[in-house]
């Protein structure tokens, strides 16, 4: 017998799903199905454990015959053991919308301090203190970028992490229960309230602030610093909404996954179809973007150089594409049959 026709005797006669075994042992599906399939070999914790899980010997486990066993009722699995999250799904998630709301926070709120300084520095406004013209656009001016760094820090490992993990498990099997997803919608609406009530509370103030001296050093600050929290609020809480909602992770991995990558992954074939056709419509979504975005850029270039159609409204031709380029998308995705 070999370590493989083992350990699937094992799993079988305990009743075991490869997600099962794979929480037990603390790897991901995939490491069960490649030990299966003989495509790589545990290292020696893993087979500790395995012995510790099964109660065999390693020398048994690996070179042994151990179909005729009887299965240990410690570690037998029943055939209705809700699916667990193996793969760490739930933290995952609930970082990535820490850091894109952090990211969102630090960008606004960058702007809302450097107002201050801008402030300081106008002669016609108000200001708590006051500073040179120059050193007051020098500093509002650090203000700005280092928001928008800070930002970046966040948005861009976040967004890398994000499209790592989606790589390394395209599919997940729903494990939430009913209870969890009420709960996380409970938890939206609260969000999406705050954040609404804060951003209300905002321009509340820059109306009391109005035909001030402190409207633009107070007011526009205070409703800039309120819209920031406000939007963080409500984009944490939109992430975090949309992470119970598998089915459409599940298929978003078409839009990260080569497919190349879909073919290799060690998933069910529906769903590797249903990615495969994602992938098919992003490809003419993509080649039809394009085409419109090289026009709009032709036709910009054209009010901008060319006499006879100089316009200072040459710009239009950018958003317009980019608003065709979205048009395109729904309508592609609504009609298309894949």
């Amino acid at each position: 017998m070999s370590f493989r026709d083992n350990l699937l005797h094992l799993r079988a006669s305990h009743n075991m799903t490869q997600e099962q075994l794979a929480m037990i042992l603390g790897v991901s599906r995939q490491s069960v199905t490649k030990w299966e399939s003989e495509r790589s070999y545990p290292e020696m914790d893993k087979l500790l454990k395995l012995c510790q899980t099964f109660d065999c010997t390693l020398d048994d486990l690996v070179q042994g015959d151990l179909t005729n066993q009887q299965p240990n009722a410690a570690c037998k699995v029943t055939t209705n053991t809700p699916p667990a999250d193996v793969f760490g799904y739930d933290e995952h998630m609930r970082k990535f919308a820490n850091k894109i709301a952090g990211g969102v926070l630090s960008v606004v709120l960058g702007c809302a301090i450097s107002i201050i300084f801008f402030s300081a520095g106008d002669p016609s406004t108000a200001s708590l203190f006051s500073l040179p013209e120059n050193t007051a656009a020098a500093i509002g001016t650090i203000c700005v970028l280092i928001g928008v760094a800070i930002g970046l820090i966040l948005f861009i490992p976040a967004g890398m992490e994000h499209s790592q993990f989606v790589r390394e498990h395209p599919y997940i099997e729903d494990f939430y229960t009913s209870e969890q997803k009420t709960s996380a919608r409970t938890a939206f609406y609260w969000q999406l309230i705050g954040g609404i009530a804060i951003i209300f509370a905002g321009i509340c103030i820059i109306l009391l602030f109005s035909d001030s001296p402190y409207e633009d050093s107070i007011g526009t600050v205070s409703m800039v610093a309120c819209v920031a929290i406000g939007a963080a609020l409500i984009v944490r809480g939109s992430i975090n909404l949309s992470r119970i909602n598998l089915s459409n992770y599940n298929l978003a991995a078409g839009e990260i996954l080569e497919a190349h990558e879909i073919n290799e992954s060690n998933i069910p074939q529906e769903q590797k179809e249903e990615l495969l056709a994602v992938k098919r419509t992003d490809k003419r979504i993509g080649a039809i973007c394009g085409t419109i975005m090289m026009v709009a850029t032709i036709v910009g270039l054209v009010m901008l150089f060319v006499p006879e159609y100089s316009t200072p409204f040459f710009w239009l031709a950018w958003p317009i594409g980019g608003l065709l380029c979205g048009i395109s998308s729904v309508l592609i995705k609504g009609f298309s049959n894949n």
